[in-house]
C-alpha cells in the first residue's frame, strides 16, 4: 500500500503540482462536511425520536456521540497525519465519515444510529486536522496562507451556521434521514477529487505513533466530554457527573506523565511552552465556549419563544451566517495592518457587543432588533477572531508538528464549545426554574447571553495580555 502511495506521488510530481485553489477547495470541502454535521441534526431530533422510539437521553446522545468521538480522537488524527501522510488520513477520515453517514441514514434502531454517529465523529477527527495541514503545506506562509486560512475558517464557520437552514430544508422537504444521507454523494465527490489531485506529504521522520499516549488522551478527553454532557440532566454535583469528570482529569494527568517520559510523544510538551501555541489555544477555548452556544440558544429562542418553525429559524439566522463569512474573509486584511493579536481582540469585542445586545431579548422580540442585528455582530466577531487565532497557532510549529497543532486548535474549540454549552444550559435551566412559559425561557436565554458577553470580555483581556505581540500578521 505504501508503494502504491509513493507511486501515486511520483505520478503527481511528473504531472506537476495541482493548482493551489484546487487544494484549498478540497480541504475546505472536507472541513465544511465536518462542521456542518455538528449542527445539522438539531432540527431533525424530534423526527428521529418519533421514528426510532428514542428516549430523551438517547436523543441527547445523537448529538453527544458525534461530539465526544470528534473531540476525543482529534489529537490522534492530527498526529496520524504527520506520521502516515496527510492525504492518506484525509481519505481514511472522509471514507469513514461518508460510510457512517450512510449507515446512520439507513438506521432502523436507535442503537444503530448512535453507533453511526460515533463513527462519524471518529472519521471527522481524522479528517479535520488533515484539512488544515494540507492547506498550510500547499500555501507558503505569508499573505497567501492567511487568505487560505481565512477561506478555510469561513467555510467551516459557514458549515456550522448553515446547519439549521440545511437541516430544516431537508426535514421539511424529505425526511430526517437526509440530514445524514446528504453527506454520501458530497463525500463521494470530494473523496474522488482528493484521491486524484492531492499530493501526499508527511513530516514524521519515520517515528511510530505513540499508542499509549493516544489511548490515554482519547480516553481522558472522551471521559471529560461524557461528564460534561451529564451536567444538564444530572447537575454538577451528582455522582454521575463528578465520577467521569474526576476520571477524565486523572487520565489526562497520566497522559502528561507518559508524554514527559516517552522518546517520541504524541504531544511534545515543549509545544505548550511556545507562547503562540499555548495562548492561541487558550483563547480559542474561551471564545469557543461562548460563541458555540449562540446557534443553539438563538434557535431555541426563535422556536420555543417566538414560535418559528425549524425552517423559519434557519432562515432567520442566514444574515448572521453571512456575517461570519465576511468576518473570516476580512480578517487577513486587518491582520496585515494591525497584527493577529489586535484583530483577534477586536473580533472578540465585536462579538461581546452582540452578546450584550442579545441579552436584552423579550418574549415578543422583533426580528430585526432581537435576532438579526445582534446575531450579525456576534458572528462577525466570531469570524474576525477565529482566523488570527488559527494562524497564530499553526505558525509557531515545526513542519513535523503541523498536524498536531491543527488537531490541537480544533480540539480546543470543540471542547470549549462542549463545556460552554453544558454550563450555559445549566444557567438557563436554573433561571427558568423548570418553567416553559415564554417569559421564563426568555429570562434563561437572556442570562446565557449576558454570561457569554462576560466570558468574551475576559477572553479579550487574556488575548491582549498573552498572545504574541508580533505574530503572524499575514
Amino acid at each position: 500500500m505504501l508503494g502504491a502511495a509513493e507511486g501515486t506521488t511520483r505520478t503527481f510530481r511528473r504531472r506537476g503540482a495541482p493548482p493551489t485553489w484546487l487544494v484549498v477547495a478540497l480541504a475546505c470541502a472536507g472541513q465544511f462536511l465536518v462542521v456542518l454535521d455538528v449542527s445539522v441534526v438539531n432540527v431533525a431530533l424530534p423526527s428521529m425520536r418519533a421514528d426510532l422510539g428514542l428516549s430523551a437521553q438517547g436523543l441527547q446522545w445523537v448529538v453527544n456521540a458525534y461530539a465526544i468521538a470528534f473531540a476525543g480522537f482529534m489529537l490522534l488524527g492530527g498526529r496520524a497525519g504527520d506520521l502516515y501522510g496527510r492525504k492518506r488520513m484525509f481519505l481514511v477520515g472522509l471514507a469513514l465519515f461518508t460510510l457512517a453517514s450512510l449507515g446512520g441514514g439507513l438506521a432502523r434502531e436507535g442503537a444503530q444510529l448512535l453507533l453511526a454517529r460515533a463513527v462519524q465523529g471518529l472519521g471527522a477527527a481524522v479528517l479535520a486536522p488533515a484539512t488544515l495541514t494540507i492547506l498550510t503545506s500547499a500555501v507558503p506562509e505569508g499573505p497567501a496562507r492567511a487568505r487560505a486560512i481565512a477561506t478555510w475558517t469561513a467555510v467551516g464557520a459557514g458549515g456550522g451556521a448553515a446547519g439549521g437552514l440545511v437541516g430544516g430544508l431537508l426535514v421539511d422537504g424529505l425526511s430526517w434521514r437526509w440530514v445524514l444521507l446528504i453527506n454520501v454523494p458530497v463525500g463521494a465527490v470530494v473523496l474522488a477529487g482528493a484521491y486524484g489531485w492531492l499530493v501526499e506529504s508527511r513530516n514524521g521522520d519515520g517515528r511510530r505513533l505513540d499508542l499509549p499516549g493516544a489511548v490515554l488522551v482519547t480516553a481522558g478527553l472522551a471521559t471529560l466530554a461524557y461528564g460534561i454532557s451529564q451536567t444538564e440532566a444530572e447537575g454538577w454535583t451528582a455522582a454521575a457527573t463528578l465520577t467521569p469528570l474526576a476520571a477524565g482529569l486523572a487520565l489526562m494527568a497520566l497522559f502528561l506523565t507518559v508524554e514527559a517520559r516517552t522518546a517520541a510523544p504524541l504531544m511534545p510538551l515543549g509545544l505548550l511552552r511556545m507562547r503562540a501555541v499555548s495562548s492561541a489555544n487558550a483563547a480559542m477555548f474561551l471564545s469557543g465556549s461562548a460563541m458555540f452556544c449562540m446557534w443553539f440558544f438563538m434557535t431555541l429562542y426563535a422556536q420555543n419563544v417566538l414560535g418559528y418553525t425549524p425552517l423559519q429559524a434557519g432562515l432567520a439566522l442566514v444574515p448572521s451566517s453571512l456575517a461570519v463569512l465576511v468576518g473570516s474573509k476580512a480578517a487577513p486584511r486587518f491582520m496585515r495592518v494591525s497584527g493577529a493579536r489586535t484583530v483577534a481582540a477586536l473580533g472578540t469585542l465585536v462579538a461581546a457587543s452582540g452578546f450584550g445586545w442579545q441579552s436584552a431579548m423579550t418574549p415578543r422580540g422583533a426580528y430585526l432588533t432581537e435576532i438579526m442585528f445582534p446575531g450579525i455582530l456576534m458572528m462577525l466577531g466570531a469570524g474576525l477572531t477565529a482566523t488570527p487565532l488559527a494562524a497564530l497557532a499553526t505558525s509557531g510549529a515545526a513542519p513535523g508538528e503541523a498536524g498536531l497543532v491543527s488537531g490541537l486548535i480544533n480540539t480546543s474549540r470543540t471542547m470549549g464549545g462542549s463545556l460552554g454549552l453544558a454550563v450555559m444550559s445549566t444557567i438557563a435551566a436554573a433561571r427558568s426554574a423548570g418553567s416553559d412559559t415564554p417569559a421564563a425561557l426568555t429570562d434563561g436565554y437572556a442570562l446565557v447571553f449576558r454570561t457569554g458577553a462576560g466570558v468574551l470580555l475576559g477572553g479579550t483581556l487574556l488575548m491582549l495580555a498573552w498572545l504574541p505581540r508580533r505574530g503572524s500578521a499575514g
